[in-house]
């Protein structure tokens, strides 16, 4: 269930290959989070949130298009290896959707990936847990992988 913030220059991409990118985005934070990124809940639990920045570097206008994706979800989710792997399919995708090599765009691409501590997303007007999250997401199954991972005991 992430939350994205996708910062992207206004006119950085053609419209269709915007949309690719956030689908290409969504889908692979989905796939590294609970590993199936065809899962339907999952997918409509994902909202991005895109900005359109003004960038300026060393105090000018930028003269090429500046991406940053601020990835947030429920603590017990991220390890370095997950954020590792979020941090490259998402430079590789701003390259798709760029047509240009990974080497091109990759320092043009900055990736915040952030565990929100349990007990601090709220939606449906109430505290909501990574448990639950994941029990609704995927069953009872996802209820005890997160509490394990949260290093909580089954009754919690």
């Amino acid at each position: 269930m992430p939350m994205i913030d996708a910062y992207i220059h206004e006119h950085a991409l053609a419209p269709e290959a915007e949309q690719t990118l956030l689908r290409q985005i969504t889908d692979l934070v989905v796939r590294i989070e609970i590993g199936d990124a065809t899962n339907q809940k999952a997918q409509n639990a994902s909202w991005i949130f895109l900005h359109r920045p003004t960038v300026y570097v060393a105090g000018k206008p930028a003269t090429a298009p500046r991406y940053r994706f601020v990835i947030s979800v429920p603590e017990g989710q991220f390890d370095p290896a997950r954020r590792q792997a979020v941090t490259e399919g998402i430079t590789a995708a701003v390259a798709e959707a760029e047509r240009l090599s990974v080497d091109e765009v990759k320092g043009r691409v900055w990736i915040i990936a952030t565990e929100i501590p349990d007990g601090n997303w709220g939606a449906h007007g109430r505290v909501v847990r990574l448990p639950d999250i994941l029990n609704s997401l995927l069953g009872e199954g996802g209820r005890q992988a997160a509490l394990e991972g949260l290093g909580k005991p089954a009754g919690w």
